[in-house]
């Protein structure tokens, strides 16, 4: 069982963060690397938790550096399969097992989790919609439909796929991950996950502005390329 990482990006969760981890390390028996993305708070005094690689970014640079950062960590442990796993405590330790088992038996290259096959435990009215017209942003721009197509919760071959590799800092890297399953030619397979919202997660969580802000930085970096 060590050809696995579970991914934990991090950034001002230390209200939450130690708990998730000591969750993580109780039920699973996997490396687990925290990338603190140069958090204000005490995000990394509380993630220094025995068992844990932690890294820190010296400045901030947005959640989609800090899983390129545990995916390059990753591959120099020699690891096949990551799992990204958010730090809020939003994600369910159970739903691992299940996709690591789709990529070992080798139905997939990565797997993709979703809400909307699973559960969505108290989820705003607002992030409904948001979530639903973001599978018409991604199918206008890769052709590819997804019932849930920003789920934080994925599980990739890494191993198989050295040009898998992030390349949007922030929180666009969420579309850049369909993209880069297209580029890749990548089998893939959406699977259910529950999504738990608490009234910490869902104070932290993204406004309707802000989606809207990821989905031009995302079409901007297209451009570019």
């Amino acid at each position: 069982m060590n050809d696995t990482a579970i991914i934990v990006p991090m950034y001002n969760e230390g209200k939450v963060i130690k708990n998730v981890l000591k969750e993580l390390i109780s039920k699973v028996p996997y490396d687990i690397i925290v990338v603190d993305d140069c958090s204000t708070d005490d995000s990394y005094q509380q993630a220094c938790v025995k068992g844990v690689y932690l890294i820190k970014h010296i400045v901030n640079l947005g959640q989609g550096a800090a899983l390129q950062t545990g995916i390059e960590f990753a591959r120099k442990l020699g690891k096949k399969y990551v799992v990204t796993f958010d730090a809020d405590g939003q994600h369910s330790v159970e739903d691992i097992e299940p996709f690591l088992n789709v990529l070992r038996e080798n139905k997939a290259d990565i797997v993709l989790g979703s809400r909307f096959l699973g559960k969505a435990e108290n989820m705003p009215e607002y992030k409904k919609h948001v979530l639903q017209l973001s599978r018409y942003f991604t199918y206008a721009t890769t052709g590819m439909w997804f019932t849930d197509s920003h789920n934080g919760f994925r599980a990739i071959n890494i191993k198989d796929f050295p040009n898998f590799n992030i390349s949007q800092n922030r929180m666009a890297h969420a579309s850049e991950i369909i993209d880069l399953i297209k580029k890749n030619k990548m089998r893939y397979v959406e699977m259910p996950c529950t999504i738990k919202y608490t009234d910490y997660s869902k104070q932290k969580g993204q406004s309707v502005l802000n989606s809207i802000n990821i989905i031009f930085e995302y079409a901007s970096g297209r451009l570019i390329q």
